[in-house]
């Protein structure tokens, strides 16, 4: 036997450490119901000290339409999720949840997909279960149970139809007497704490659930409701809603082929919600209290036999077949309110009998005002009832229009009318319903919420059919949703489904049953609304299970990313941007994640490393389109960035630079407010001065014996988008020394290539260098080496790129493998900011150089 599985994922409850024992095994919870207690496994196989706090029938993990719940079953010392008690209502968990049970285990709730469908043997699936009456005196009728859970309780219409001829018998049973539910593909009977209990094969089950096979007897507060189990099983059935089918017994004159359905599928919300004062309903069945008989296994033989007994015995009134009188309690609880027409008369007959004391004149009138007040009774009740008739009648002849117009006018001055009220409803859904689900099953949502728009300036006179409309729109915004996505196994996408997601899930989440009522009562008015019921009902359950596990999956990677980025540790976060991709195929949106990594590790490096110029550079261009990252780079603005005026003053300075003019950008430079900056601000107009100064120099040396190379080397150290105006400056000098201009360059770079080559030999700079307390000669040495080698390569290939001139590719390759190495360095020692002394730090960036202009060697 197997049952279709709602849930896509498998629960995981990671034991919390604790000190008094053993770290546990993790338990896996596969089934959609998992019992707590010292007599469930794995729990009777702990140490009793371990679980002295669970009480036999502790608590209940399940899983209902996609979502995980915990429900505690009056447990002695309580559960509780994330530090708070779960009372009567089952409390929805999530990942990351911490769940105590007793006080003394606790668990963290972990959610991981489901690998493939869990079956529970080769046995064909289970179509439905038969429950057969096994006393033929009383009529029951048979119950077919199409899906699980089954919830048997007196005030569902399989036990309460029976309430008039066997009222004691209905009152034994429990509101939440007991369920029958799949696990593992095996059928199961637990009893929820009825009163009266319920018995298989005549023994009172226990706290734990019990198995049952076919040919079974179950017994439900006494030996009246007997049944004997039969399992129906088929290949073909794929039960997907709790369906029960009262078969009409073979002495009443009903049609024997009518199969009437009633109700929707039982919820595990519903089975495990306790209200303790409810319990105080039951009457106590004498003969079902522990030792006293029990149910036996044939329910036609001893069983029967007791129950006639009972029948005939206890209630005289029962007849054999079934039929009964009222008891004395109810006949007087009748005649204590006696109608009011009965009362009229009463008088009436009592003022035309007593002629001898009373005259015939006022006899005749107490009669004429009797027979007047009777009249004018039956008048008003007629009248009242009038509009009731009519509306009745224009519905059933499908007058939907002229009845909703009727109604709204009765309404509008009597609007507490309930009854009308509900007339006035089914008018209107009759008559627009089917626009509606049409519009929808085209995706036409546009029409579809123009339709609910008129629907409900139609139901303005009464909340009723508001309500009602209102769940329509729900549900058109769920369909909407899921149509828009590319259905409901659509990817879930980062950043944009889950607002959206919470949203519809909220709006249901509020009141499930009230919603599933209402939706029902819809149905019942237009049967065509069962079918985008149905599946908005499918796409509800599908929901629900990707918001535990994919939204629940989004918001732990925006937990772990926002912990790795306030460590300054975005390196950390490609494995697990890698892993999400494979452990959620569904999930759409990493990419965009990536991109904003990437941008964020490129500033992060650049503010850590003192870079202003590509900093300043980056931040102006920065455009981060996912939240986390979004909040972190604000955060980051807000603490370590530049200000926005010193941005703004670098902007003017880096304009007067760019047009010429030395003097004004070294004045604005000079004028910078004290900051964290100050001192690479201070390094940059350093630098500014000395090639404006050999610029001056330059420019007065013309045509002298060492120009020429005076002038390579300061076009050489000139970078083309930083230093753009001087660039353009001297270009034609460079340009009438092309040749000596390229050769230049070779030597630069062969230079490099040669520190590159000594700096390997020597083997980079390792850590422990790095973390000396001062800076060795070892240290120094290839701390020079590697900046003398990169500002070579740099300066030379400035020259190619300035003169579009081509050049071997192992320049390219050498540039790259420098700057890498130099990035690295210089990475290394930006994370050991919190061990190294900050001047001992500075000094040590300050060796190795870098990419920004700042670090530039003057010419």
């Amino acid at each position: 036997m197997r049952t279709t599985a709602d849930a896509t994922f498998d629960v995981v409850l990671s034991p919390v450490a604790c000190a008094q024992r053993p770290a546990l095994d993790a338990i896996r919870i596969v089934d959609s119901l998992f019992a707590i207690g010292r007599s469930e496994a794995p729990f009777s196989d702990y140490p009793a000290q371990w679980t002295a706090g669970l009480s036999r029938r502790h608590a209940r993990v399940f899983i209902e339409h996609g979502a995980i719940y915990v429900a505690d079953l009056g447990s002695k010392n309580g559960t509780t999720v994330n530090g708070i008690a779960v009372r009567q209502t089952p409390a929805r968990v999530r990942a990351g949840d911490e769940i105590c049970f007793g006080g003394e285990l606790c668990y963290r709730v972990g959610v991981e997909p489901r690998a493939r469908v869990v079956t529970g043997g080769s046995a064909a699936p289970l179509a439905h279960l038969l429950l057969v009456p096994q006393r033929d005196d009383l009529g029951l009728q048979p119950v077919d149970v199409l899906a699980f859970p089954f919830l048997v309780s007196k005030t569902d219409e399989i036990f309460s139809r029976y309430k008039d001829r066997y009222p004691h018998q209905v009152n034994y049973i429990s509101r939440r007497h007991a369920h029958l539910f799949l696990k593992g593909g095996q059928l199961y009977v637990e009893d929820l704490g009825s009163t009266n209990g319920t018995f298989v094969n005549g023994q009172r089950i226990g706290e734990s659930a019990l198995a049952l096979v076919d040919g079974d007897v179950v017994a439900f507060g006494g030996d009246h409701f007997v049944y004997r189990v039969s399992l129906q099983n088929s290949a073909d059935a794929e039960p997907t809603v709790t369906q029960l089918s009262l078969r009409p017994a073979a002495d009443n004159a009903a049609d024997a082929d009518k199969t009437t359905f009633v109700g929707a599928a039982h919820s595990f919300l519903d089975i495990f919600c306790v209200d303790p004062a409810l319990q105080r309903e039951d009457e106590i069945n004498e003969a079902a209290q522990p030792g006293s008989a029990r149910v036996k296994r044939d329910g036609a033989g001893t069983a029967g036999a007791q129950g006639a007994k009972s029948a005939q015995g206890a209630h005289p009134a029962e007849t054999k077949d079934g039929a009964n009188e009222r008891s004395g309690k109810g006949r007087s609880a009748a005649k204590s309110k006696p109608r009011r027409w009965k009362m009229v008369a009463g008088e009436l007959h009592k003022a035309l009998a007593d002629g001898e004391r009373t005259n015939v004149r006022r006899a005749a009138a107490w009669g004429g005002a009797g027979v007047a007040l009777v009249v004018a009774l039956g008048v008003g009740l007629y009248l009242h009832g009038s509009s009731e008739r009519e509306l009745k009648s224009l519905l059933a002849n499908g007058d939907y229009s002229s009845a909703l117009t009727m109604a709204r006018g009765y309404l509008a001055t009597h609007p507490a009318d309930t009854r009308i009220s509900a007339l006035a409803s089914e008018a209107l859904l009759k008559a627009n319903l089917p626009g509606w689900i049409e519009a929808v099953q085209k995706a036409q949502f546009d029409q579809a919420d123009a339709l609910l728009k008129n629907m409900r300036s139609l139901s303005t006179t009464g909340s009723d059919a508001a309500s009602l409309v209102g769940e329509l729109q729900w549900v058109g915004d769920l369909e909407r949703f899921v149509a828009v996505r590319g259905g409901v196994d659509a990817p879930i996408r980062m950043y944009t489904d889950e607002a959206t997601i919470n949203g519809l899930l909220h709006r249901w989440d509020d009141d499930a049953t009230s919603h599933q009522r209402a939706l029902d009562r819809i149905a019942s008015y237009v049967p065509a609304f069962a079918e985008p019921y149905a599946h908005t009902l499918s796409h509800l359950r599908k929901l629900e299970s990707d918001d535990s596990v994919y939204v629940a999956a989004i918001e732990r990677l925006n937990g772990v990313i926002q912990t790795e980025l306030s460590r300054d540790k975005p390196d950390a976060l490609p494995p697990v941007f890698d892993d999400y991709a494979q452990r959620y195929p569904r999930l759409a949106g990493l990419d965009r994640v990536r991109d904003d990594l990437r941008q964020y590790t490129a500033l992060l490096n650049a503010a850590l490393s003192r870079q202003l110029t590509s900093l300043l550079a980056m931040m102006k261009t920065a455009r981060f389109s996912t939240p986390p990252f979004q909040a972190q780079y604000q955060q980051l603005a807000a603490t370590r960035l530049p200000s926005a005026d010193i941005v703004q003053r670098q902007d003017a300075v880096d304009a007067a630079w760019q047009r010429g003019d030395a003097q004004q950008a070294l004045s604005d430079l000079q004028s910078m407010p004290a900051s964290p900056w100050s001192d690479v601000l201070a390094a940059e107009a350093a630098h500014k001065k000395a090639l404006s100064d050999q610029y001056n120099d330059l420019q007065k040396t013309r045509g002298g014996k060492d120009y020429d190379q005076r002038l390579l080397s300061f076009y050489a150290s000139l970078d083309p988008r930083t230093d753009a105006w001087f660039v353009q400056a001297i270009q034609k000098d460079v340009a009438a020394l092309h040749d000596n201009a390229l050769a230049h360059a070779q030597d630069l770079l062969l230079r490099a290539q040669n520190l590159w080559k000594e700096y390997r030999a020597n083997g980079p700079i390792g850590g422990t260098q790095r973390l000396e307390a001062g800076i060795s000669p070892g240290f120094r040495s290839e701390a020079r080496l590697l900046s003398d080698a990169q500002t070579a390569a740099r300066q030379g290939m400035r020259i190619y790129t300035q003169l579009k001139a081509d050049h071997p590719a192992d320049f390219d390759r050498l540039l790259a493998d420098i700057d890498a190495e130099a990035s690295l360095q210089r990475r290394s020692l930006t994370e050991l900011r919190m061990v190294l002394d900050p001047g001992l730090l500075k000094a040590k960036l300050a060796l190795i150089g870098g990419d920004q202009s700042e670090t530039r060697s003057a010419p």
